[in-house]
């Protein structure tokens, strides 16, 4: 039984599979998007979510955290200056993962992932969403001002 396993082992030790993540993250931050296999495209999702959410908080204590994921101080620097500032309103789900077919020599399942806010092509369509929240039925009322009667017709206008 596989109760609590929820790590996809890849196939490698755990050394080679922190710095294959690490490495695929510090070139997702870089380059916005890449193409990889779907299960390493999964585990990168998990891996690089929290970050993400890290980042937006700029903090020595974060970039200290998300520096001895990453191991790599231009990638943390990109991912706290220019990621965070543009994923800042958003509450999670910063990648996407696309599934491009099998690819030609192994026949293995392919994907791209990238962050979510970098790709024009998805977000050109849909006008900004309005910002808006539940609130109870005791929430804020606003009171009408009274609206001026509408000019009436003249009877000539309906001969």
């Amino acid at each position: 039984m596989r109760h609590g396993k929820k790590v996809n082992h890849l196939g490698r030790k755990t050394a080679h599979r922190k710095a294959m993540l690490a490495n695929m993250a510090c070139s997702l931050i870089e380059h916005k998007r890449i193409n990889t296999t779907v299960a390493k495209a999964k585990a990168l999702k998990q891996f690089v979510e929290p970050l993400v959410t890290k980042s937006k908080d700029d903090t020595t204590h974060n970039r200290r955290i998300v520096f001895s994921k990453l191991r790599n101080k231009y990638a943390v620097t990109e991912l706290f200056r220019e990621v965070a500032s543009k994923v800042g309103d958003r509450p999670g789900g910063y990648t996407r993962i696309i599934k491009l077919g099998n690819r030609l020599g192994d026949n293995a399942d392919m994907a791209m992932i990238e962050l979510v806010d970098y790709n024009e092509l998805y977000n050109a369509g849909k006008p900004a969403k309005k910002k808006a929240r539940r609130r109870g039925k005791g929430g804020k009322k606003t009171e009408s001002a009274p609206v001026a009667p509408a000019a009436e017709t003249t009877s000539s206008e309906e001969e």
